[in-house]
């Protein structure tokens, strides 16, 4: 298995990453095969009294202690936050966001905006954007200053610190690595059109992944360009481009690569 001797040219400073040792042991579509398993033992639960399944009535500032309150308590002062004299930590849940299960947990800093969609199990680090009618359908986790955007949807996916996918993307059975940027209406296709196995050559050797449904592994600072598709099984290692409206097809592509039409 050639893995081990690909990982630096996918992942760097992975132990900055709440899943970082897991990702760091085996190859990244076997994490997931469990990461829903992996949120759900790592995700602690909301608070009671937070209203689910429908949208939030008010906007609410959601402590990291798991206090709840109305936002409009709040006052900001020099990018920090207060409630009367005592400065608090937490997220912003606005109003019309719509939680589903109670295995989410938000970390300081994250702001979750207007008919977001949340599902089960879901783990959100640390200044993590999710943006207004982002659909995320469970089993997400996000790194430091993520992105997930207008009307992006993700399932079963890990965005690494930095990652984006700011406006129209698709982002299923995947992973993102550090700073990695999808372009507007990039889509990570995740099933065969006769759905079978996910399959790819790296280095010569074949991959059988048992996956049926498998998206895209992106290292580090990859870029595409807008409207760009992945095929099922693509996997591009760090400091890589995908060109705008371009096709990649699935298989391994070493860092550095310039995919074009």
């Amino acid at each position: 298995m050639p893995w081990p001797k690909l990982l630096p040219d996918f992942f760097e400073n992975l132990e900055d990453e709440k899943i970082g040792k897991v990702l760091a042991e085996s190859p990244p579509w076997e994490i997931l095969k469990s990461l829903k398993e992996i949120l759900f033992e790592i995700t602690p639960e909301l608070p009671r009294l937070l209203p689910l399944e429908r949208p939030l009535p008010e906007t609410l500032f959601l402590t990291v202690e798991g206090e709840l309150i109305p936002f409009r308590e709040i006052k900001k002062m020099e990018g920090k936050y207060y409630l009367k004299d005592r400065e608090v930590k937490g997220a912003i849940l606005m109003a019309g966001a719509f939680l589903k299960g109670r295995k989410i947990f938000f970390e300081n800093g994250v702001i979750v905006e207007p008919y977001a969609y949340i599902e089960e199990p879901s783990y959100f680090s640390e200044g993590t954007q999710i943006r207004h009618s982002a659909y995320i359908r469970g089993s997400v986790y996000t790194g430091k200053g993520a992105v997930i955007g207008h009307t992006t949807e993700a399932k079963n996916a890990i965005f690494l610190s930095g990652a984006k996918a700011s406006h129209f993307a698709y982002v299923g059975d995947s992973i993102l690595g550090r700073d990695v940027n999808l372009g507007a209406g990039t889509k990570l296709a995740n099933l065969k059109f006769l759905k079978k196995e996910i399959t790819f050559q790296i280095e010569g050797e074949w991959i059988k992944t048992g996956l049926r449904k498998m998206g895209a592994i992106l290292g580090d600072r990859v870029q595409t360009g807008c409207n760009a598709v992945l095929q099922p099984g693509t996997l591009i290692a760090k400091d890589s481009f995908v060109y705008p409206g371009v096709s990649a097809p699935s298989g391994y592509f070493p860092k550095g690569s310039k995919i074009k039409k």
